[in-house]
């Protein structure tokens, strides 16, 4: 009788009420597990245990490798004098090399086609070129230029005048030289990084009026870190092993002076081997310092906890201490606050629930992407205070639209306004004149928060930096952030999750975390582009609920969505949009009940 039958008789007599034996049921607790045995495994292992011993039996075992040598000049003077310039000329080729190779990688990425091919002929040229043969070329500059001149063009005034043989001492030169060819590579690795972010974190980050330079530096550059830290780190590596090429400069580093040391006493091998520990030590410290760096940038990357190295701990427990030490000082100073502050306080916390909505305008507005026209001379009204819902089928307009009430589509034709204010231009007559990317970023801050179909959430941020990034970027003080955000937060039902970061939570969550940090910013308009179409079923109703809220708040609301029933309960005005135009608007119950337009009929039928 097979195991499989042995075993299924017991069971059936117990389901079948028969009495078991009392020890029937800990007999399984006895069993001992015994692993499946791979034996090709544990025979490459085995291998491999050879093969390492035989190996190490070579090369210990060995006296022409000199050990005895190895020792003598492993931290003697001279070794360790080149090894420190070895260190410099890596630490100072990558500290320059890196801070001339982000801004060409921005360049790169630019719309300036100027600047875009300015730095691209740069990268093309200096990785092109041998680094041995720029160092020769730049010790030698001499021979091209007697002098460096920098000063103001076509006037007499100089900030420096200089021989350049003075100028260029070999250590500069190679300094320069590793400084030009690391920033070449480091560029495209920088590059590479940027481009690997997605664009809808731009977006998410121009809506929120966030001004261009904290954009690179708060939320493109970290996220791209993940992808630039491994090739920047192999960059590094390289240049600390390419710091060897200097000795065609005569200077001393590491490389230079083993070989100055065996030309005298003719120990070759031990002497190299000297150099190679060296060098094995330098990249097992720089990989160290990449495990770390990765491990910091990785933050938020999964659902899991990254595991935090012992540095870093100890780095969070000081940091956690000096938190507590200012929360005492916060709740000391929070008993001796005065009545009027309290109040004040009172007030910044509670403005969510006092808004006053912005009125909308569309006049005659075009949009098309080359042959394509998206939005064909659309016009309508917005009231201040209003919930619209704007439906369509896929390739209507509504997103485009909802987009260019932000200026982040910009339109052909035709203006917007809120509250009388255009959006992303100043009128001058009947001209129109585009404002300044640091003028619509403002004007995002002042007036529209915007509510993505994909969440967009800062994912290298927790929940709470998420919604507070915005605030302190309008100059808002961090305490006082934190504060609004937490009510924020309190509000769509997310108070237990500030400290979580964005991929542990579930889809319904994140959006609701989107919706408190575009209100971070008390928006007198909010926009929505279809923000339940990226969840399941079940977790529609978390954001719907919360909507639901926000429509009796006063703010205006402006929601492209599918869902019919949530429109008819909400909305004040249905608008319908078909092929760029709007074809029908009114109330939801003529509307949906009863839509005059047979377009909006045909759509209805589908999918009420």
């Amino acid at each position: 009788m097979s195991d499989t039958t042995q075993f299924a008789g017991p069971a059936h007599a117990v389901h079948a009420g028969q009495k078991a034996g009392a020890d029937d049921g800990h007999d399984y607790a006895h069993y001992r597990i015994v692993p499946a045995r791979h034996h090709a495994r544990t025979a490459a292992t085995l291998l491999a245990v050879v093969v390492v011993a035989i190996v190490l039996n070579s090369i210990l075992g060995n006296p022409r490798w000199g050990w005895g040598v190895f020792a003598q000049w492993f931290f003697a003077e001279p070794v360790l004098s080149g090894l420190g310039r070895t260190l410099v000329l890596t630490g100072l080729g990558a500290l320059f090399g890196f801070a001339l190779a982000t801004p060409l990688a921005l360049a790169r990425v630019s719309r300036s086609p100027l600047l875009a091919g300015c730095a691209w002929a740069f990268i093309w040229l200096f990785r092109s070129i041998p680094p041995i043969v720029l160092l020769l070329l730049l010790n030698n500059l001499g021979y091209l230029y007697e002098t460096i001149w920098i000063g103001v063009p076509f006037t007499h005034f100089a900030l420096l005048n200089e021989s350049t043989t003075d100028l260029i001492s070999p250590f500069f030169a190679a300094v320069l030289g590793l400084t030009l060819n690391h920033a070449a590579f480091s560029a495209e690795a920088i590059r590479g990084g940027i481009l690997s972010v997605d664009h809808g974190q731009r977006e998410a980050a121009a809506a929120l009026g966030l001004p261009g330079g904290r954009q690179v530096r708060r939320i493109v550059l970290p996220q791209a870190m993940r992808a630039i830290l491994p090739t920047a780190f192999n960059d590094v590596i390289g240049l600390a092993k390419g710091t060897s090429v200097v000795y065609i400069l005569a200077m001393p580093d590491l490389f230079y002076t083993v070989q100055i040391i065996y030309h005298r006493n003719l120990e070759v091998i031990p002497l190299l081997m000297v150099a190679t520990v060296w060098y094995l030590i330098i990249l097992t410290v720089l990989s160290a310092i990449q495990v770390h760096i990765e491990r910091y940038y990785a933050r938020g990357s999964t659902r899991e906890q990254v595991a935090v190295s012992p540095l870093a701990a100890l780095f969070r427990r000081w940091r956690t201490a000096r938190a507590a030490r200012s929360e005492t000082s916060a709740q000391s100073d929070r008993k001796h606050r005065t009545p009027v502050a309290a109040e004040a306080a009172t007030a910044a916390a509670g403005w969510a629930q006092r808004r006053v909505g912005g009125r909308v305008g569309i006049h005659n507005v075009s949009k098309s992407f080359g042959t394509l026209k998206v939005l064909d001379n659309v016009s309508f009204s917005f009231p201040s205070g209003s919930v619209t819902v704007i439906l369509g089928q896929s390739g209507s307009g509504k997103s485009t639209l909802l987009r260019s009430i932000n200026h982040l589509e910009r339109v052909d034709d035709g203006f917007i306004d809120i509250d009388d204010e255009l959006v992303g231009y100043r009128r001058e007559g009947r001209t129109l004149y585009e404002l300044m990317e640091r003028d619509i970023l403002q004007r995002r801050r002042d007036g529209v928060g915007m509510v993505f179909q994909s969440f967009n959430l800062f994912a290298h941020l927790t929940v709470l930096d998420n919604v507070i990034e915005a605030p302190l970027a309008a100059g808002v003080p961090r305490a006082e952030a934190q504060a609004q955000a937490r009510v924020l937060l309190a509000r769509v039902g997310l108070t237990g999750k500030a400290d979580a970061w964005p991929r542990q939570l579930s889809g319904g969550q994140q959006q609701r975390v989107a919706i408190a940090r575009a209100l971070a910013l008390k928006p007198k308009v909010l926009l929505f582009d279809e923000p339940t179409s990226a969840l399941d079923p079940e977790l529609v109703n978390e954001v719907l609920d919360v909507i639901r809220q926000l429509a009796r708040s006063g703010t205006t609301l402006i929601i492209v969505t599918h869902e019919i029933g949530f429109a008819r309960e909400v909305a004040d005005t249905i608008v319908f949009m078909d092929g760029g135009r709007i074809v029908e608007s009114g109330p939801p119950a003529r509307v949906l009940g009863d839509p005059a337009h047979p377009r909006t009929r045909e759509f209805l039928s589908k999918v009420l």
